[in-house]
């Protein structure tokens, strides 16, 4: 099988297509133009200052309220870092990014899994949990357009959230890249911009409205925590990237983020219902939530199909897909993820024939 013949549902990016290429050469000449001095230096370690104020006014805060990171990946790590110590218990949700899962192993956490919904993670589970007597310092969610669920967390269980994070002392760390990646639904409010008792640190991306290539992420909270975590980015990498930075910025300022947004959302739209609607079709065995945004959609398989066995029998076929398990300490082993961002609409039919083919495989 070649390469051109591959469709991938593997990697959460944005195919070419939907790139705006032509937007990003503007920007990038813009902000030599407008900062040359200061996107060729080193600058400070919280990142690039005309971007931080943009961050700051999107999300109604101070602006020593944000760091700009080399991707929200780097976010997430600074943070579990500076917030988990070896032993310490953290929340995560069932299933969950699998990066997310690296990072807190590497950083000696104690990881207590909390079953994912339809309407986002199990809060009454969750309160169980705390009333054992687990006292996580951390709680990671994914709130919009979950990776790899594809569900959204309901406002009721938001709230529920922020209650629970006050009575019993923990940070709710709300990873939220896909936001703004909305095809159907309410835009539901972030945990951030409810929170009024200092309980949530936010964190977001450029990579799914502008493109992955220009690693830029960010963090959003509480002023000392961030002046704290760059002093340790200083430590490690002196400077991000600025230029990157200045680029992002100068997209932003112009409205070409807001267009990009409206190209990444029409298109993924479609996407979505043309695969809903083919794995309907060709897999109805397969359960599933439609998602509302973002990048992906997780199907539950019957018990005689596990993930990691079709995973191989689709890439036979010329089909990638994560297998479920990946995305949680135990269980997800009849699930897999599909990314849906890369795969254009003409190739998504062929796709889910193909899995189709590697569902019948494994079953026999």
């Amino acid at each position: 099988m070649t390469a051109e013949q591959l469709i991938s549902f593997a990697r959460g990016a944005p195919s070419l297509d939907i790139i705006d290429i032509d937007g990003l050469k503007a920007a990038t000449l813009r902000a030599f133009e407008a900062d040359p001095a200061g996107i060729t230096a080193y600058g400070p370690s919280a990142g690039y200052a005309p971007l931080r104020e943009w961050i700051a006014a999107k999300h109604g805060v101070e602006v020593d309220q944000v760091l700009v990171t080399n991707g929200s990946l780097q976010a997430d790590a600074f943070l579990f870092d500076y917030l988990v110590e070896p032993g310490d218990a953290v929340v995560v949700e069932r299933p969950t990014y699998d990066r997310t899962l690296l990072n807190l192993r590497q950083a000696g956490g104690e990881i207590h899994a909390v079953t994912i919904q339809p309407d986002g993670v199990d809060t009454d589970e969750l309160s169980k949990l705390l009333e054992s007597g687990v006292r996580p310092k951390v709680a990671h969610i994914i709130p919009n357009y979950q990776n790899p669920a594809g569900v959204t967390l309901s406002l009721e269980k938001r709230h529920a959230l922020l209650d629970l994070a006050a009575q019993y002392g923990f940070v709710i760390f709300e990873d939220d890249p896909y936001a703004d990646i909305r095809f159907r639904g309410e835009q539901l409010p972030t945990m951030l911009s409810l929170d009024d008792r200092g309980v949530v640190v936010h964190a977001s991306s450029f990579t799914k409205t502008i493109c992955p290539g220009v690693r830029v992420g960010y963090l959003v909270g509480p002023a000392s925590l961030i002046a704290d975590i760059a002093k340790r980015a200083t430590n490690l990498y002196i400077s991000p990237g600025m230029v990157a930075q200045g680029t992002v910025h100068q997209f932003c300022v112009s409205g070409d983020i807001g267009r990009s947004v409206e190209t990444v959302r029409a298109a993924l739209g479609e996407r979505a219902r043309v695969l809903a609607d083919s794995l309907r079709t060709y897999i109805p065995a397969a359960q599933f939530v439609e998602p509302d945004g973002g990048y992906f959609l997780w199907i539950e398989l019957p018990a005689d199909v596990r993930g990691d066995d079709l995973a191989r029998a689709a890439a036979e076929r010329g089909v990638a897909v994560v297998k479920g398990s990946d995305f949680a300490l135990d269980g997800g082993q009849h699930a897999v993820r599909l990314a849906y961002s890369a795969v254009t609409v003409d190739k998504i039919e062929t796709g889910v024939r193909r899995l189709a083919e590697a569902v019948e495989a494994v079953r026999r």
